[in-house]
């Protein structure tokens, strides 16, 4: 999605299940406007959030007029056999993106492909590289052919539907992803308190929950040093971003089992 509307949108890193929420982009051009719906991975849920983050993905569906289904070289075409079923009873056209094809052979590449043609006959089926950015025009090519004609959701400028504090608090998340291992990134949810923006300043203040009191000081690190590494990275995307002097300000609170507390998830945007 990052690619197609021209602005990182969802956060980026290598491990699982880094985006939670469903992320809305829109590209529009003179006679056509996609409204691109990000979401969550599909998976198993063990806790609230995470039935909350297959929510998204349900919703999605339900409100789709194409459905974009992204897969990769590496998975195995059965992994998601209950959604694979609900593709196959879906009324609406389907686009399946075959990914990374720079990690493969092209002989393994045509072996996916007629692997995904046996399991899914009706769908349109596209293999690409994001990252090389290898066939992502027929891809767009495919959208624009198949959607419906509508009048524009939204107006010409709009990139998203999500406020500006929720793309600050997915920046500093993706540099907890980055920076720490095992299960400190799933562990952790960012709030923004304070979104102050001034002529050549912008003074943003984040709390990052945690669930127990030990991951709290692997947060901090020692003498601070990886929560000072954190804020780093973060206020120079920020700055890139906005083309000003940001001041962050991040603290690191604990709330035991926030995953679970229907209230919290609430205030971070979980609503579904």
């Amino acid at each position: 999605m990052n690619e197609f509307v021209g602005e990182k949108l969802s956060i980026i890193t290598s491990k699982a299940q880094t985006t939670r929420h469903r992320i809305m982009g829109i590209v529009s051009g003179e006679d056509f406007q996609i409204v691109y719906s990000d979401t969550p991975g599909i998976l198993k849920p063990n806790y609230r959030l995470q039935e909350k983050m297959l929510r998204f993905i349900d919703l999605a569906l339900e409100d789709a007029d194409i459905i974009l289904y992204v897969t990769d070289v590496k998975e195995k075409y059965d992994k998601n056999k209950k959604y694979i079923e609900k593709l196959k009873r879906a009324k609406i056209p389907i686009i399946l993106v075959i990914n990374k094809i720079d990690l493969a052979t092209q002989e393994e590449v045509e072996s996916i492909i007629n692997q995904w043609e046996m399991e899914l006959p009706d769908a349109k089926i596209l293999a690409v590289s994001a990252i090389k950015k290898f066939n992502l025009e027929s891809v767009f090519d495919q959208i624009l052919e198949k959607l419906p004609e509508n009048p524009p959701f939204y107006s010409k400028d709009a990139l998203t539907d999500k406020p500006e504090r929720f793309f600050v608090s997915e920046i500093i998340r993706e540099k907890i992803f980055i920076n720490y291992k095992q299960e400190i990134p799933y562990s952790t949810e960012v709030q923004i308190e304070e979104f102050k923006e001034e002529d050549k300043i912008l003074n943003i203040r984040a709390n990052i929950f945690v669930m127990r009191k030990s991951q709290r000081g692997i947060i901090l690190g020692k003498q601070g040093r990886a929560i000072k590494k954190v804020g780093i990275q973060a206020r120079e995307d920020l700055e890139s971003i906005y083309d000003k002097k940001v001041f962050l300000e991040l603290y690191v609170k604990v709330n035991t089992d926030w995953r679970e507390k229907e209230g919290f998830l609430r205030a971070s945007g979980y609503n579904n």
